[in-house]
Order: C-alpha cells, then structure tokens, then sequence
C-alpha cells in the first residue's frame, strides 16, 4: 500500500472483513459473488444498483449489506406518484416561532434503499442525482450535508417495463456498479425453499460506521501499478471508438474501475491489485455506463449485447505482465 503498514496503521477492522462478507452471505444463499461485489462497492464509497428479475433476492442483498454496518437506514418504495419532497424532505412554516423549517426526507440516512428505483418519475429519479454526487442535497435554496458514510443501493427489474421509467444514462452513471443476481443453484434453492437460509435469516451488524470509515480510507491506500493504469485506459479508449457502441465509458466509469480494483484487493487480502481485478470488475462498473447504438440493439437486448461488447474488448486490449 501507499503508506507502509505497521500494527499501529492496520484498522482492527480488516480482521473483520471475511465475518461481514460472510454475514451478508448468509442471507443470500448460493451467489457469494454478488456478496463480493456488493462489498466492494461499500468500500469503495459506491452506490449499488441491483438489476434482476422479481424474487431472486434483490431486496434481501441491499437490506442485509445495509444492516451489516450499524448505521441508519430506510427503505422507500418508489412509486409513479412519489414526489421529489418524498426523498429529499420539505420545508414548513412553524407557526410558533414564525420560522420556516426544513424537515428532512428519508435520504438523510447512512443507507437508503431504493426499492424499484425505475418505477418512478424522472422527476423524483433526479432528487438523488446531487445526494449521490455530491453527498449533499438542495432545498429552497440552501444545501443540506448528508451524514457518512451515504450509500444508495437501487433496485429495478429489467424485464417489466409497463409503468417504468428507465433511468438515464446520467442516473446511471452515478451508480458505481451495476449487478445482477440469477437464480441460485439446486441447493442453494432447496435450503431456501426449506427455510433454512436466503430470505429468513436476521442480519447482526459487523462493523460500526468509524469502523466501515477506516476500511474505505484503507482501501484507496491500495497500490495500483501505472501498468494497470495504462491497461484500465486503454480498455476506456476502445468503449469510446467501438463501432456498436454510441457512448463509451466516462472519466467517472474510469475512476470507478480504478477504486473498484482497490477495493477488490483489500477483499481478497492484499495490499496490491492485479490484472485479474481489472477484467473482473470491468463489466460491473462499465456495463451500465455504456449505451449501444440503435443498429446493434435492434439485433439483441442492450444489457446483454454490452456485456458481451466489453468481453470482447477485454480479449483486444494486451493485459499487462
């Protein structure tokens, strides 16, 4: 790492790693590489979205990596008639000191899960653009600082679209990865079909927030090589000259696989990324983030064919040795 690791540097909280890692897993049966990702996203200061099909355990993943940190959280179910002053929270006049007050929303939390994020209006979306930026909100004027840590994690179902509104490329790029779940294996379903794991099991707090504080700031003390820096660019450069791509990768996206592999390292155990962490945390962070041209979605469904675009991509691009 950047800074020489002594007993005294070492947060006590790396111990803890693998007991968080397994208490979320523990609720979600049978995908401990959701579980991963989802971690690495935390450490990284990310928000989450959750992409999948109804009752694969979305809400269970973002609930249970919520509450495996002993912080605030609140759940909002979006709807098409969720107003923006629903998320954000509204300011009142009190009539007894003849002043107005700001009553914060539910966004004023440590973890806010969003549940079916999609279903409403782009006018509620855009409330959490500047809380998931900018970790701060503005009402009437005056801007609000959200407590830390402040993460998102959004849910939404790629394969309903009657009464959703997709979310736009500029939503999506502030969330720092996008997973998806799938079905789990025959045992994994079997013991959830039992009762014996997946949707029933409580999740006990690992980690207080001073705790979850020190992982994160650890985590960007993780030594990333030029090399792999040059490799992470140049995998950005041919999302953006692609010929089925419109819209490649952001600086954002960039820096994003760059903390992701951070993160990822300090996961695994190691003061150092790797290649292998850049190839596997590609198509999490940039999936989302690239938009294919009309000619190429006409031939496939978008979310599938950029998964695809990016494995190809990662195949040209000569990985660093």
């Amino acid at each position: 790492m950047a800074e020489r690791a002594t007993p005294q540097t070492v947060p006590a909280a790396l111990a803890r790693l693998p007991d968080l890692e397994a208490a979320v897993g523990a609720a979600l049966r049978g995908k401990a590489e959701a579980v991963r990702l989802a971690l690495v996203c935390l450490l990284a200061r990310g928000h989450l979205l959750i992409e999948d099909v109804p009752g694969v355990g979305k809400t269970t993943l973002a609930q249970a990596l919520a509450r495996s940190v002993r912080c605030q959280f609140q759940r909002l179910q979006f709807t098409s008639d969720m107003l923006p002053s629903d998320v954000l929270g509204v300011t009142i006049y009190n009539a007894r000191t003849e002043t107005f007050e700001f009553k914060p929303g539910p966004v004023f939390t440590n973890f806010l899960l969003a549940d079916e994020i999609n279903r409403t209006t782009p006018k509620t979306q855009s409330a959490l653009l500047e809380a998931m930026n900018e970790r701060q909100v503005s009402v009437d004027g005056r801007s609000h600082p959200l407590p830390e840590p402040f993460m998102v994690l959004a849910t939404q179902n790629p394969v309903e679209h009657h009464g959703t509104y997709p979310l736009p490329e500029s939503q999506l790029d502030r969330f720092f990865l996008r997973i998806r779940i799938g079905y789990p294996d025959g045992a994994s379903e079997r013991e959830i079909v039992r009762g014996a794991g997946g949707f029933t099991v409580v999740v006990e707090p690992v980690l207080h927030a001073g705790e979850l504080a020190e992982l994160q700031a650890w985590a960007g003390r993780v030594r990333v090589d030029e090399a792999l820096v040059d490799y992470i660019l140049a995998i950005v450069a041919e999302t953006r000259r692609h010929e089925l791509l419109a819209l490649g990768v952001s600086p954002r996206g960039a820096q994003s696989l760059y903390r992701a592999t951070q993160a990822l390292a300090l996961v695994e155990g190691r003061d150092y990324a790797i290649p292998d962490d850049v190839k596997r945390l590609a198509a999490p962070v940039f999936a989302h983030r690239v938009v294919v041209n009309t000619r190429a979605a006409l031939a496939a469904r978008g979310a599938e064919l950029s998964d695809r675009i990016l494995e190809e991509i990662l195949a040209r691009v000569a990985v660093p040795l």
